[in-house]
């Protein structure tokens, strides 16, 4: 089966050794797509300039709520060149984290409330971010949702009436391998069978979240998207589904989500 990994830190220094390596393990394992996802305008330069050297690579561009603080008015300016890139599929990684606040949460919602404004302007879909923040998040997502073709709740593991929140939205849900921890991940592993099928996406969010249950277990704790399939698995398993269904449906609402 043909996967995409719709969520993966590829630019970030854990891979700098290895990148190359790491990118032909994804395919030998069939992972043939993947989208970059930055966390401010010089990683989401990064994630271009990688996309734009491999076939099967795509990026997004955009501010993380961690990296609100440095958002300003020039930063739309400087994020619009990347957005019209062919390999830039959709404005991200963008949302509200108060999980840490390491910024502000005023500035958190500034930036994410621009970043939401100029993805309505341009019809493109966003990846979003949400931790801890949900009584502001989706508010403010419901004030332009109509406007936006698509969103993706990134790496989800909220719970139920959060849930509930995002999909009224028609969100996606991007499901890692927190599904896979036995320990953090027994609400998730319940609502994973509530997610409807043409709303569910699989993402390793690499190099963090490796999965618990990996047998044989890696020796590095960095998470990578050969492992995938893996979360796959664990999910069709979860939701009482055959392999093949599961991955031929999320590869169908990766194309229905994202213009690639």
């Amino acid at each position: 089966m043909s996967l995409t990994d719709i969520a993966v830190n590829l630019a970030g220094p854990r891979f700098d050794r290895d990148r190359d390596e790491v990118i032909h393990r994804a395919r030998a394992a069939g992972v043939n797509r993947q989208l970059l996802i930055g966390s401010d305008l010089a990683e989401s330069e990064q994630c271009l300039t990688l996309a734009q050297q491999w076939d099967g690579l795509f990026s997004t561009a955009g501010v993380h709520p961690h990296h609100a603080s440095e958002w300003d008015e020039q930063s739309a300016a400087q994020l619009r060149p990347l957005l019209a890139q062919p390999q830039v599929i959709a404005v991200g990684e963008c949302g509200l984290d108060y999980n840490r606040n390491y910024s502000p949460p005023a500035a958190q919602r500034n930036a994410f409330a621009a970043q939401l404004a100029l993805a309505a302007e341009l019809g493109m879909p966003v990846l979003l971010h949400c931790r801890e923040a949900y009584q502001d998040f989706l508010p403010m997502l419901a004030e332009v949702r109509d406007a936006l073709p698509g969103a993706v709740l990134h790496c989800f593991t909220g719970n139920a009436d959060e849930l509930a929140g995002a999909l009224a939205l028609d969100l996606h849900i991007g499901i890692t391998g927190w599904v896979c921890d036995e320990r953090r991940g027994t609400e998730l592993r319940q609502l994973v069978t509530q997610i409807p099928p043409h709303r569910l996406l699989l993402e390793t969010d690499a190099p963090y979240l490796l999965p618990r249950d990996l047998k044989p277990k890696p020796k590095s704790s960095r998470n990578e998207p050969a492992y995938l399939p893996h979360i796959a698995r664990v999910v069709a398993e979860l939701r009482d589904e055959p392999y093949e269904a599961l991955c031929r449906q999320c590869e169908i609402n990766v194309n229905q989500l994202f213009p690639l």
